[in-house]
Protein backbone atom coordinates (compact mmCIF):
# COMPACT_ATOMS: atom_id res chain seq x y z
CA UNK A 1 0.00 0.00 0.00
CA UNK A 2 1.85 3.04 -1.61
CA UNK A 3 0.58 7.07 -2.38
CA UNK A 4 2.70 8.74 -5.15
CA UNK A 5 2.36 12.17 -3.24
CA UNK A 6 1.84 11.20 0.79
CA UNK A 7 3.38 9.24 3.44
CA UNK A 8 1.02 6.88 5.01
CA UNK A 9 1.74 7.24 8.95
CA UNK A 10 0.29 5.86 11.88
CA UNK A 11 0.30 7.27 15.45
CA UNK A 12 2.59 6.29 17.97
CA UNK A 13 0.09 5.66 21.11
CA UNK A 14 -2.83 7.25 21.34
CA UNK A 15 -4.25 10.07 18.96
CA UNK A 16 -3.95 11.91 21.82
CA UNK A 17 -1.96 12.74 24.61
CA UNK A 18 -4.64 13.71 27.56
CA UNK A 19 -3.26 11.81 30.75
CA UNK A 20 0.22 12.37 32.63
CA UNK A 21 2.33 10.44 35.43
CA UNK A 22 3.29 12.32 38.63
CA UNK A 23 4.90 10.19 41.51
CA UNK A 24 3.50 6.97 39.40
CA UNK A 25 -0.28 8.35 39.34
CA UNK A 26 -1.74 9.08 36.38
CA UNK A 27 -3.67 12.64 35.99
CA UNK A 28 -5.92 13.23 33.37
CA UNK A 29 -4.77 16.63 31.98
CA UNK A 30 -6.90 16.77 28.42
CA UNK A 31 -10.92 15.81 27.90
CA UNK A 32 -11.57 17.96 24.98
CA UNK A 33 -10.55 16.74 21.43
CA UNK A 34 -10.48 20.50 20.54
CA UNK A 35 -7.04 21.54 22.13
CA UNK A 36 -4.60 20.76 19.57
CA UNK A 37 -1.88 21.21 22.17
CA UNK A 38 -2.49 17.74 23.08
CA UNK A 39 -2.51 16.01 20.12
CA UNK A 40 -0.11 13.14 19.51
CA UNK A 41 2.69 14.30 17.30
CA UNK A 42 4.38 10.89 16.93
CA UNK A 43 4.03 8.93 13.92
CA UNK A 44 5.55 5.71 12.10
CA UNK A 45 6.05 5.64 9.04
CA UNK A 46 4.17 3.07 7.23
CA UNK A 47 5.07 3.98 3.52
CA UNK A 48 6.79 6.75 1.72
CA UNK A 49 5.41 8.53 -1.14
CA UNK A 50 6.28 6.73 -4.70
CA UNK A 51 6.85 10.06 -6.65
CA UNK A 52 9.64 11.23 -3.94
CA UNK A 53 13.24 10.69 -3.10
CA UNK A 54 13.27 11.28 0.56
CA UNK A 55 15.72 10.09 3.55
CA UNK A 56 12.85 9.06 5.43
CA UNK A 57 12.32 4.95 5.61
CA UNK A 58 9.50 3.13 6.19
CA UNK A 59 9.57 2.09 9.97
CA UNK A 60 10.98 5.64 11.19
CA UNK A 61 9.73 7.62 13.96
CA UNK A 62 8.79 11.16 12.81
CA UNK A 63 7.24 14.01 14.59
CA UNK A 64 4.86 15.35 12.39
CA UNK A 65 1.76 18.77 12.69
CA UNK A 66 -1.00 18.61 15.07
CA UNK A 67 -3.46 18.32 13.06
CA UNK A 68 -2.98 15.20 11.20
CA UNK A 69 -4.71 12.84 13.98
CA UNK A 70 -7.02 15.57 15.46
CA UNK A 71 -10.82 15.29 15.34
CA UNK A 72 -12.99 17.98 15.05
CA UNK A 73 -16.74 18.85 15.34
CA UNK A 74 -18.23 19.44 12.37
CA UNK A 75 -21.38 21.71 11.94
CA UNK A 76 -23.87 19.69 12.90
CA UNK A 77 -21.67 18.98 16.20
CA UNK A 78 -20.58 15.64 15.09
CA UNK A 79 -16.71 14.52 15.84
CA UNK A 80 -15.08 13.38 12.41
CA UNK A 81 -11.67 12.21 11.77
CA UNK A 82 -9.58 15.29 10.18
CA UNK A 83 -9.03 15.19 6.44
CA UNK A 84 -5.70 13.63 6.58
CA UNK A 85 -7.59 10.45 7.73
CA UNK A 86 -6.96 7.39 5.44
CA UNK A 87 -8.33 4.15 7.53
CA UNK A 88 -8.35 2.34 10.70
CA UNK A 89 -5.59 3.72 12.50
CA UNK A 90 -3.47 5.48 8.90
CA UNK A 91 -3.44 8.62 7.68
CA UNK A 92 -1.88 10.98 4.95
CA UNK A 93 0.93 13.33 5.31
CA UNK A 94 2.44 15.84 2.73
CA UNK A 95 6.20 16.07 3.55
CA UNK A 96 5.92 19.72 4.67
CA UNK A 97 4.16 18.32 7.43
CA UNK A 98 6.65 15.93 8.40
CA UNK A 99 9.01 17.62 10.66
CA UNK A 100 11.78 15.64 11.71
CA UNK A 101 12.53 11.56 11.58
CA UNK A 102 14.78 9.50 14.53
CA UNK A 103 17.19 7.33 12.69
CA UNK A 104 20.78 5.69 13.75
CA UNK A 105 19.96 7.17 17.27
CA UNK A 106 19.42 10.87 16.38
CA UNK A 107 16.85 13.38 15.64
CA UNK A 108 16.91 14.47 11.97
CA UNK A 109 15.15 17.90 10.91
CA UNK A 110 13.20 17.45 7.49
CA UNK A 111 13.28 20.07 4.95
CA UNK A 112 13.71 23.17 6.38
CA UNK A 113 12.75 22.43 9.89
CA UNK A 114 14.58 23.35 13.07
CA UNK A 115 14.23 22.94 16.49
CA UNK A 116 15.04 25.71 19.38
CA UNK A 117 15.18 25.50 23.28
CA UNK A 118 14.04 28.61 24.99
CA UNK A 119 15.42 30.22 27.19
CA UNK A 120 15.56 31.70 30.68
CA UNK A 121 17.62 34.76 32.28
CA UNK A 122 16.46 35.91 35.93
CA UNK A 123 13.54 33.34 35.93
CA UNK A 124 11.83 34.17 32.59
CA UNK A 125 11.43 32.93 29.65
CA UNK A 126 12.96 35.26 27.05
CA UNK A 127 10.87 36.13 24.35
CA UNK A 128 12.02 34.98 20.49
CA UNK A 129 15.70 33.80 21.64
CA UNK A 130 16.53 30.16 22.71
CA UNK A 131 19.38 28.11 21.68
CA UNK A 132 19.57 25.38 18.70
CA UNK A 133 18.89 22.17 19.53
CA UNK A 134 18.65 20.83 15.95
CA UNK A 135 19.78 22.35 12.96
CA UNK A 136 20.17 21.66 9.26
CA UNK A 137 22.19 22.53 6.04
CA UNK A 138 20.95 25.79 5.45
CA UNK A 139 21.80 26.87 9.01
CA UNK A 140 25.01 25.35 8.71
CA UNK A 141 26.06 26.69 5.69
CA UNK A 142 25.26 30.20 7.43
CA UNK A 143 27.79 28.89 10.35
CA UNK A 144 24.91 28.31 12.84
CA UNK A 145 25.28 24.89 14.68
CA UNK A 146 23.36 23.06 17.50
CA UNK A 147 24.48 25.04 20.79
CA UNK A 148 24.25 28.95 18.93
CA UNK A 149 21.88 31.36 20.69
CA UNK A 150 19.86 32.64 18.03
CA UNK A 151 17.27 35.40 17.82
CA UNK A 152 13.73 34.34 16.23
CA UNK A 153 10.81 36.26 14.52
CA UNK A 154 8.09 36.57 16.85
CA UNK A 155 5.21 33.86 17.35
CA UNK A 156 7.76 31.65 15.90
CA UNK A 157 6.97 29.64 19.09
CA UNK A 158 5.19 25.90 17.90
CA UNK A 159 6.10 24.01 21.38
CA UNK A 160 6.80 20.47 20.88
CA UNK A 161 7.97 18.12 23.36
CA UNK A 162 10.94 16.15 22.06
CA UNK A 163 12.01 13.18 24.03
CA UNK A 164 10.81 14.73 27.84
CA UNK A 165 12.32 18.21 26.44
CA UNK A 166 9.97 21.45 25.32
CA UNK A 167 11.35 22.34 22.12
CA UNK A 168 10.18 25.52 19.64
CA UNK A 169 9.65 23.76 15.58
CA UNK A 170 10.49 26.75 13.48
CA UNK A 171 11.88 26.86 9.58
CA UNK A 172 15.64 28.02 9.51
CA UNK A 173 14.30 31.46 7.61
CA UNK A 174 12.51 32.08 11.39
CA UNK A 175 15.59 32.52 12.60
CA UNK A 176 17.47 36.21 12.28
CA UNK A 177 20.79 36.39 14.22
CA UNK A 178 23.01 34.04 16.20
CA UNK A 179 23.97 35.90 18.98
CA UNK A 180 28.17 35.61 19.95
CA UNK A 181 28.07 35.94 23.71
CA UNK A 182 26.19 34.21 26.86
CA UNK A 183 24.90 36.13 29.72
CA UNK A 184 23.24 34.98 32.88
CA UNK A 185 20.74 33.10 30.61
CA UNK A 186 19.99 29.04 30.96
CA UNK A 187 18.24 26.37 29.14
CA UNK A 188 14.71 26.25 29.94
CA UNK A 189 12.42 22.97 30.48
CA UNK A 190 9.05 22.75 32.81
CA UNK A 191 9.03 19.66 35.03
CA UNK A 192 5.49 18.74 32.52
CA UNK A 193 7.27 18.23 29.61
CA UNK A 194 9.41 15.34 31.27
CA UNK A 195 6.49 13.54 32.50
CA UNK A 196 4.89 12.17 29.84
Amino acid sequence: MKSLYQFIIKPIGERYKNKINIDNKELIINSSISNHKFVNREAEVVSVPLIYKTNIKKGDKVIVHHNLFRRYYNMKGKSVNSTKYFKDDLYFAVPSQLYMYYQKNKWIPNENYCFVKPLLEDEKIIKNKGILKYGNNALEALQITPGDIIGFKPLREFEFIIDNELLYCMESNDIVIKYEYKTNQEEYNPSWAKSS
